[in-house]
């Protein structure tokens, strides 16, 4: 059996998932790794086959999306090339980790994609929504990485169709203490802006993982380190608590080890909101941003903040094996060479992804 399995690479959590899903993927046949988005820094282990930028949301330094960088770097033509470019035909299951070059291509080929990741949970009706809308993000959930099955990994099982986290065995087999210190990273933020923040607790040693360095440093009572796996896993593991953004892997790792936990959603992340929402439904706290008003919280966290207990039960293989199972299909479907090939004006308003890039723009 021939598997593509596609994976988003605009954020360090879906490459951390597939470094467990891939060993239970290649129990069942022969696996293609496919990785679009340059945002990641986590190394997945395993051979890529096909690389491509993809459609990439780019991190600021104030909190929310750079609308700009994320503008420029969406090239529709560039990225119609990669999707035609893309050989779905030629396997018997196509996996997408909210990867939009293989699911447009299973698309406009009529190649059934299977939809297996966080936003796919995040999209089920049952699953927790802030209390404002955001047309826009529901659009890009919809419509970023289309999917004709969805299996989903969430906080809780909102639905059936739902499982609890992915946690990699690098996490599980961890071992944990407690030195003192808080670990950060809220990769939206400047150096600078965190600094301002976190050094008015002075008594406290916060060790924060940034994007916006290259070097390890200290600056007063904080400790600023590049991005690095091993760093950061070994930070959590013996960190008291953890101030992050509103992802989906860093804070089930983070509740998983039974650290205290309080989470910034980047602004203009609809999908982060979404978590947001779920999290405090859990007694997790929730800030907006690093503002004045939000400090006070903060200093109530590191004081008052408790750990809530969580069940995530290892399930990564069985979940592969129903996904093998039940979506794999058992002969290659020939395609003629023109067939399905995306025509970029019609299929850009049908498809509508310049809705999603002109909305992130305004």
């Amino acid at each position: 059996m021939k598997i593509l399995y596609a994976i988003q690479g605009t954020g360090n959590g879906h490459i951390s998932r597939a470094r467990d899903i891939i060993p239970a993927l290649l129990q069942h046949g022969e696996v293609d790794v496919l990785i679009s988005g340059t945002q990641a820094e986590v190394d997945l282990g395993y051979p890529v086959r096909y690389r491509y930028e993809g459609l990439s949301l780019v991190p600021g330094k104030k909190g929310g999306v750079d609308i700009l960088e994320t503008y420029r770097k969406g090239n529709i033509r560039h990225l119609l090339e990669e999707i035609n470019s893309l050989p779905v035909e030629e396997y018997h299951l196509v996996i997408s980790d909210f990867e939009p070059v293989s699911a447009w291509a299973c698309y406009s080929k009529g190649k059934r994609c299977v939809g297996l990741s966080h936003q796919a949970a995040v999209a089920k009706k049952q699953s927790p929504r802030p209390k404002k809308i955001d047309p826009v993000g529901k659009l890009v959930l919809k419509h970023y990485a289309p999917a004709d099955v969805n299996v989903g990994f969430h906080f809780q099982r909102y639905a059936e169709g739902i499982f609890t986290p992915v946690i990699r065995q690098q996490i599980r087999q961890l071992a944990t203490s407690d030195d003192g210190h808080y670990t950060v990273y809220l990769p939206a933020y400047s150096d600078a802006r965190l600094h301002k923040v976190l050094s008015r607790f002075d008594k406290v040693r916060w060790e924060v993982f940034s994007k916006h360095t290259d070097k390890d440093y200290n600056w007063d009572n904080i400790s600023f380190h590049k991005i690095n796996n091993e760093a950061f896993i070994k930070s959590m593991a013996s960190a008291r608590g953890v101030l992050c953004g509103a992802g989906f892997e860093t804070p089930s790792e983070v509740l998983f080890l039974g650290k205290k936990l309080m989470v910034a959603p980047m602004r203009g992340q609809y999908e982060q909101q979404c978590n947001a929402a779920a999290l405090k439904e859990m007694g997790i706290p929730v800030i907006k941003n690093l503002k004045k008003k939000s400090r006070a919280r903060i200093g109530d966290w590191l004081e008052h903040g408790e750990v809530p207990a969580v069940d995530f039960p290892d399930e990564t293989a069985a979940i592969v094996r129903m996904v093998v199972e039940n979506y794999a299909e058992k002969s290659l479907k020939t395609i003629q060479p023109e067939a399905g090939k995306i025509d970029g004006v019609k299929t850009m308003k049908r498809l509508t992804l310049r809705k999603m890039l002109a909305g992130m723009k305004a």
